[in-house]
């Protein structure tokens, strides 16, 4: 199977997302949808989805669901994502987000999805052997893990694409975060609650952000990005380390803005950009997501003006 894509995306646990817009939600009342946005999702796929139309070429992987694949390869066929998910029996999962825009409030309902068997990690690692000479230059790791999957499933991808020389980007938490950073991604993107659970200890201040962020990288990740929510993002390789912080021009939304950095990230990494332009380009492509009401990016040409908003702040 002859391959040119340029990055793999792993989506274990995919969903169809859907978000409704509720004015003034109240519990226990009838409420009215004012109006409601459908897509298909998952970390990997929203990662996978915005470096396509960055026209980047992407193949997708993972598991779908039998039941409602035709969605994602609906959406797959339009971006020109190669689709190499394994199918497995059940439906992906629905989540519901009731977003109330007056009050700014999100209310989420994630219904439970598909359970995999234990041989269907296998078969994940059986596609990405059959990229042969075509190994993507970059593999990224995104998300929760369904039920069913053991929590090492990131360490093993680590450990396969460092022997076939491609390097990965891990976007999860928990257990499955903490086995998989052991194994030394060459990009990783907590939040700073993630980081906090991974390092036992916590980071109160800028100063303790930073201190973490250069932790990882002398323990050998090539760079770690830690998100901080309205505080910006802290961005940290051997070259350095700096503060990112930006303004949205409006905010419709929160869905998705940590997998849009995780995007620019990888699109900067492709493109052969300093930290201080990763650590721009990044929060310009997370700040681009927050005025939609989906998880993926406006076009491209979007991005680039509010690269200029964004403040940067040498930490080293």
């Amino acid at each position: 199977m002859k391959n040119n894509r340029q990055v793999a995306t792993i989506t274990f646990n995919p969903a169809i997302d859907q978000a409704v817009s509720v004015p003034n939600f109240t519990q226990n009342s009838v409420n009215r949808v004012e109006s409601i946005h459908s897509h298909v999702g998952g970390k990997g796929i929203n990662v996978a989805s915005n470096l396509a139309r960055c026209g980047h070429k992407v193949l997708a992987t993972g598991f779908l669901g039998l039941e409602n694949k035709r969605a994602f390869m609906y959406h797959f066929a339009n971006l020109g994502i190669a689709d190499a998910f394994e199918k497995v029996e059940g439906s992906s999962r629905t989540n519901i987000k009731i977003i109330d825009p007056g009050n700014k409030e999100i209310t989420d309902l994630n219904f439970p999805g598909f359970t995999v068997r234990e041989n269907d990690h296998s078969a994940v690692i059986n596609r990405l052997d059959a990229l042969a000479d075509g190994t993507p230059d970059w593999l990224c790791l995104c998300g929760s893990l369904p039920p069913g999957l053991f929590e090492g499933a990131y360490a093993d991808l680590i450990k396969w694409a460092k022997n076939n020389n491609c390097k990965t980007v891990l976007d999860t938490s928990g257990a499955p975060f903490n086995l998989a950073l052991a194994c030394k991604p060459h990009v990783v993107k907590p939040n700073i609650h993630e980081l906090e659970d991974a390092l036992k200890r916590p980071l109160t201040s800028l100063p303790d952000v930073r201190d973490a962020a250069r932790e990882l990288v002398t323990q050998g990740i090539g760079l770690a990005a830690v998100s901080m929510g309205e505080e910006g993002s802290v961005f940290c390789s051997e070259h350095g380390c700096v503060h990112a912080v930006g303004k949205p021009l409006s905010l419709a939304s929160t869905v998705g803005a940590g997998d849009a950095m995780v995007s620019g990230i990888l699109h900067a990494q492709l493109q052969g950009y300093s930290l201080a332009r990763t650590a721009t380009t990044a929060t310009a492509f997370s700040l681009a997501c927050l005025a939609e009401l989906g998880p993926y990016l406006p076009e491209i040409s979007a991005i680039d003006g509010l690269e200029q908003t964004v403040t940067l702040t040498d930490l080293s």
